[in-house]
């Protein structure tokens, strides 16, 4: 439909702007004139360069949403698959927040409107880390009671190793594939991996 094609005109038009002169230095002029839609046009669809914003952060994480629902549906091991998962989760946030220039420091500094918009993403990242510990544990792989509180704490740890991973100091040292198998080692402990279920983690 048009109007849908005008607004995520805007909204790229915005983006590109966010990352070339930051969100303080850009104006709803600015945005309307690098889109050649005009001021009227760009007020139609937000009323504020906040709600622009908002609409480039949701599709940034709608974009990053759609790769890591694909490697969800992979076929692999339950303990394989949390680890290419949390390693996806980083390596999404990572492109994203690099191929935003300046909108770097707006994607983790304004963390209130972030949180807000990252909301719907979140639930869905939980969703399959959840199901993902959920299959380990009804195939007698993972030895877990709690199961939503084994989720919680395996996303508020991929959440929390964003800004290592972006600045590259996960590992100080080390490549940072070279952490993966350290990864599936803690995992493997802290779910209770059954000896005879034990899996060496090779690259997908």
């Amino acid at each position: 439909m048009p109007q849908l094609k005008t607004r995520q005109l805007l909204v790229d038009v915005a983006r590109q702007l966010f990352a070339k002169q930051g969100f303080e230095n850009t104006t709803m002029n600015d945005i309307a004139e690098a889109s050649g839609k005009g001021r009227r046009t760009l007020y139609t669809y937000f009323k504020n360069k906040e709600e622009v914003y908002s609409a480039v952060i949701n599709g940034e994480l709608m974009r990053i949403s759609t790769t890591f629902l694909a490697v969800a549906r992979r076929q692999m091991k339950p303990l394989d698959k949390l680890v290419e998962l949390i390693f996806a989760h980083l390596s999404l946030m990572k492109e994203t927040v690099e191929r935003n220039g300046h909108l770097r420091a707006e994607f983790f500094r304004n963390i209130w409107q972030v949180a807000s918009v990252r909301k719907k993403y979140d639930k869905k990242e939980h969703d399959i880390f959840a199901k993902t510990l959920e299959e380990g544990r009804s195939m007698g792989i993972f030895d877990i009671d709690d199961l939503m509180l084994y989720t919680d704490i395996i996303q508020a740890c991929a959440k929390g190793l964003e800004i290592p991973y972006i600045y590259g100091r996960l590992g100080i040292g080390m490549n940072i594939e070279a952490t993966r198998p350290i990864v599936t080692k803690i995992l493997s402990r802290a779910l209770g991996l059954t000896p005879v279920a034990q899996v060496t983690y090779t690259q997908q």
